[in-house]
């Protein structure tokens, strides 16, 4: 590195002004020095094995799976434990996730109307899980 950097300062000459010397040759020295470092972050291979520890597996394990599928279960039964206006609404909005504009649109109903019915299921289905925590 310290023969790259005079090699650079020598074929930079022109440019060096003296009352600037020490930092001039400073900088020289730092970006060899990270242009290096880069370089070598390039040209290293990860072995195998270090490869696959190294990435990392999004996506669900077995009992993630098993788990969010007993929670879907759960909600939809609550859902259905609803009165009228209030199941369908639960079911496309909590159960199936469609947004409240998208629910509006398939019903035909005004979007604040399914706005407040969602914000009453929503209160309807937490005090559905609440009664059953007290009771567990």
């Amino acid at each position: 590195m310290a023969q790259e950097t005079f090699l650079s300062a020598y074929k930079n000459l022109s440019s060096f002004d003296r009352d600037k010397e020490k930092a001039w040759l400073c900088r020289i020295a730092t970006n060899k020095c990270l242009d290096y470092l880069k370089r070598a972050e390039r040209r290293s291979i990860p072995v195998e094995d270090e490869y696959f520890l190294i990435q990392k597996d999004n996506s669900p394990t077995l009992e993630e799976k098993v788990l969010d599928n007993e929670i879907k279960h759960q909600l939809l039964e609550r859902c259905n434990q609803l009165q009228t206006p209030y199941k369908e609404i639960a079911l496309e909005y909590f159960y199936y996730e469609r947004s409240a504009a998208d629910i509006a649109d398939k019903t035909g109903k005004n979007l604040k109307t399914v706005q407040t019915q969602i914000y009453r299921a929503k209160a309807m289905l937490r005090k559905k899980y609440e009664k059953e925590a007290v009771l567990k």
